[in-house]
């Protein structure tokens, strides 16, 4: 049982809130440390596909996350010169509800749920080293001060220092491709709730409309040779994300023509952390298994996680063995998502040829002939529910 338990949790993005509710509403004292002066937007649109929806409405928050996401309709592949449509995967199920919503918009509704559920939230904590045993986990934050802490859960994204507290230094790879992001406001509002892949030679771009259709949400991914540093923030110039995708439908060449400003970051592969709980410290989200973004994925797993992690703590009478139970039901999921999400871009990214064209002609055939089948491929993705107890 959680009842009375003190739990510090450290990051305040979406893995980190979505626990700290989970752990609250289960009756434990939580607060949050996150290093920003402010709990604000970072990033721009992400997609909430059925397996995080079923944890938002487990934590009570599935009506809030629908005034504020719209249901998304379709995945849409298309040719990047013209714009053809080579595949459509069909979201439109009531049992299955797929929302895209702005970053922000989904971290305010769960910061909203945190304050309900009686969690503290500090700003401005900016944790340096993590080191934990079998009777507490010391903080040193920035300034020299030190905290030791009955139970800490690291959800401190990519460069966690609970998962370097856990687990050997490991050296993230450069993928060889790099991501633009940005988000351009709509003229309409009739935009369909659809999310677009524009698949070409070495690049792909995504789009969909967020806050319905007030904006357009624009990830756009080219391989290259020269890598760009890691992380969501690193300002480019519009006209060097036009350029790269000069060639492509004239519907896209428009869209990205009212870019103003946009963001690029090297996509690099991180592998799965081996250890995700030990002593008095867990990792969840980016912290333990950092995805790369072509499966939409990363906030998806990190509610998951959120859930599973709760519900192990306050299931099992001993933090060890809530640890085990934890990792052993998310470790082979994530690394499948992990590894699924990787080879999305080899996909997206064939060169005008041969097996390029039976590809695409192969993906129209069994949308048309099998349109369930298609579907059926991610029973095992959307169609997975951690909260259904096991």
């Amino acid at each position: 049982m959680l009842i009375g338990q003190e739990i510090t949790v450290l990051g305040a993005g979406i893995g980190g809130l979505a626990v700290a509710t989970a752990l609250a509403q289960r009756g434990a004292q939580v607060r949050v440390l996150e290093q920003a002066d402010a709990i604000r937007e970072v990033g721009a649109g992400l997609q909430v596909s059925p397996n995080g929806a079923v944890v938002m409405k487990a934590l009570g928050l599935g009506k809030a996350l629908a005034a504020a996401a719209p249901r998304a309709r379709a995945v849409v592949l298309r040719d990047f010169r013209r714009g053809d449509p080579v595949f459509r995967l069909d979201l439109d199920r009531d049992d299955r509800p797929y929302h895209l919503t702005h970053r922000a918009d989904l971290i305010e509704i769960l910061r909203q749920a945190a304050t309900e559920a009686g969690v503290t939230v500090e700003l401005g904590r900016k944790v340096e080293a993590v080191t934990t045993d079998d009777s507490a986990t010391t903080l040193r934050f920035a300034g020299g001060s030190e905290e030791s802490l009955p139970l800490v859960i690291g959800a401190d994204g990519l460069q966690s220092q609970a998962r370097a507290a856990l687990n050997p230094a490991t050296r993230p790879f450069f993928t060889g491709q790099v991501a633009w992001r940005c988000t351009i406001p709509l003229d309409a509002a009739d935009t369909a709730p659809e999310a677009t892949v524009h698949m070409g030679p070495g690049r792909h771009i995504v789009t969909y409309p967020l806050r319905g259709g007030e904006l357009m949400n624009v990830v756009a991914v080219e391989e290259r040779d020269g890598w760009a540093a890691e992380g969501w923030n690193h300002k480019d110039r519009p006209e060097i994300l036009r350029a790269a995708f000069a060639d492509f439908a004239p519907e896209i060449r428009d869209l990205l023509f009212r870019a103003d400003q946009v963001y690029l970051w090297g996509l690099f592969r991180h592998p799965v952390a081996k250890t995700w709980g030990q002593g008095r410290l867990a990792l969840l989200g980016d912290a333990a298994h950092p995805t790369l973004p072509f499966l939409a994925q990363g906030a998806n797993m990190a509610l998951e996680d959120a859930w599973v992690l709760a519900d192990a703590l306050d299931q099992e009478d001993h933090i060890a063995t809530a640890f085990t139970r934890y990792q052993a039901l998310r470790k082979t999921r994530c690394a499948r998502i992990v590894d699924a999400a990787s080879r999305n871009a080899e996909n997206y990214h064939l060169r005008p040829g041969p097996y390029r064209a039976a590809a695409h002609l192969a993906l129209k055939l069994g949308a048309r002939l099998a349109p369930n089948l298609a579907a059926n491929r991610f029973d095992w993705l959307y169609g997975h529910d951690v909260t259904a107890r096991r």
